[in-house]
């Protein structure tokens, strides 16, 4: 399997051909340059599509997604403006299926079921928090999710995201009382600097932007802990 440098750690290739390009996202890595200055997704992806195909001058990449900095797993980059156009429209019409693993060490409701709330972003803060209905640019989120496992007190869940809010899946379940397992920011109360928020990015399914073929993409949870919890 293809790898690129990135920093210390290595992104893998899942997918590549003229139009889109597929790769794991490590933990800790920005998806594009921020303030910290930190080597990033997009600068790293399109180094390596200008040395693999000889490219002259700028290359593009088209960002049409997005992870938290700490959130590693499955993205797709589109490497034509056109393909960046069409995956934008396949995720805004909700087309496009992300699926994500996080670990709580506390219950939600059901076993299985879906979180409603309504979120506002602080852009000051860079947070995300439920409100009314009612407050002024609330945007309604909606995740499903199921209880896949639990073990000594930790608690496995597969997320499936209707919408895509910031912050949104850490924002719910702290809301429901089941803060995500290293959440640093939604649950700082809880957990230390240093560990590695539990939300893994697993599965991503959307329509090929030009060939129209469906295409899948499921990985492994990490070697790590509390992941090794569940094997």
């Amino acid at each position: 399997m293809a790898e690129i440098k990135c920093a210390k750690q290595k992104i893998e290739i899942l997918y590549e051909d003229n139009h889109i390009i597929v790769v794991v996202k490590p933990p800790n890595i920005p998806v594009q340059k921020d303030a910290s200055e930190d080597m990033d997704m997009a600068t790293a992806i399109k180094a390596y599509i200008k040395n693999k195909y000889n490219k002259p001058g700028e290359v593009y990449l088209g960002i049409v997604h997005r992870l938290d900095r700490p959130v590693g797993g499955v993205m797709v980059f589109a490497r034509t403006s056109k393909a960046a156009a069409r995956l934008s429209v396949s995720i805004a019409s909700r087309e496009t299926e992300k699926k994500y693993y996080t670990i709580s060490q506390a219950m939600l409701p059901k076993t299985k079921g879906e979180l409603a709330n309504y979120i506002v972003k602080d852009e000051k803060t860079g947070s995300s928090r439920v409100v009314s209905e009612k407050t002024g640019e609330a945007k309604e989120a909606i995740l499903r999710y199921e209880l896949k496992k639990s073990k000594n007190g930790y608690y496995l869940y597969d997320v499936s995201l209707v919408t895509g809010r910031h912050h949104q899946i850490r924002v719910q379940m702290a809301n429901a009382a089941a803060p995500i397992w290293g959440d640093q920011r939604y649950a700082y109360k809880i957990y230390k600097p240093g560990q590695q928020i539990a939300l893994f990015a697993y599965s991503l399914s959307f329509m090929h932007p030009v060939k129209k073929e469906p295409m899948k993409f499921t990985i492994e949870m990490p070697k790590v802990f509390p992941w090794t919890v569940f094997e």
